[in-house]
């Protein structure tokens, strides 16, 4: 098993979006409250990949996640555009699959030089046409419950699955991002990650060990989409100085 296959969590990606080390919303951990978005132009159907600040969920998945070019993203949304033209985020956080005001979505976390640490996918030319239908599939799950087993099969969403979903569905029911085995185990040490055991305790479930999922940093290097802005720059970034803004 490769390292991109370590911890396929989406975890409380989404939990961990909105919670910080010390429990408190990560947007008020960080004294910026708000960043100019409209330096790019986003279209819906975007995605936007994050890096979260958000402690140890974070920094499990982090540990051995990798996207584009190193990045380490923790959470995922799809820019959609409203009746009315306003364009917003659809996210599955803890609070269910949710529409977010950009500006909510943008500062919760932010660079060294206090930039929103978001990056831009953009579905390719070639397969745009499937834009329409996964935003219009994505917005009939609006108030389903957060998926906090990460189970790919039942009617509740975590952040990535909702996207894979999206884009399943508009394809003729053929992904265009691919299932992994998850895992939750230290690849140092091999051994569950303490947080991990916690948390699935806490549920009472068992820990879903190898069963399939996906995660932001995975869906990040997927071929049906290119990179097309980097608002911040993300922890473990190495690409190109010019990609950043």
């Amino acid at each position: 098993m490769n390292k991109a296959q370590f911890i396929f969590l989406l975890l409380l990606i989404n939990l961990s979006c909105e919670t910080s080390k010390k429990g408190q919303p990560v947007n008020q951990a960080n004294s910026q409250t708000s960043f100019d978005y409209s330096k790019f132009e986003l279209k819906s159907g975007d995605i936007l990949f994050q890096d979260s600040d958000c402690g140890p969920f974070c920094e499990s998945i982090e540990k051995v996640t990798f996207g584009i070019d190193g990045s380490k993203f923790s959470h995922v949304g799809m820019v959609i555009q409203k009746e009315n033209g306003e364009l917003i985020i659809l996210e599955a956080i803890t609070k269910g699959v949710v529409e977010t005001p950009l500006d909510n979505f943008f500062i919760r976390s932010f660079d060294e030089d206090n930039n929103s640490k978001v990056v831009v996918g953009r579905i390719k030319k070639e397969y745009e046409y499937l834009v329409p239908q996964a935003v219009e599939f994505a917005k009939t799950k609006l108030g389903l419950a957060y998926d906090d087993v990460f189970d790919i099969s039942n009617d509740k969403y975590y952040c990535s699955e909702l996207i894979y979903d999206s884009f399943k569905y508009a394809n003729n029911n053929e992904p265009i991002f691919q299932l992994q085995k998850m895992t939750y185990k230290d690849p140092e040490t091999n051994k569950t990650f303490p947080i991990w055991e916690n948390y699935f305790e806490k549920l009472n479930v068992p820990i879903p060990e190898g069963e399939p999922g996906l995660n932001p940093g995975g869906m990040s290097k997927s071929d049906y989409i290119d990179i097309v802005h980097f608002y911040g720059k993300p922890e473990g970034y190495n690409g190109e100085a010019h990609l950043l803004d």
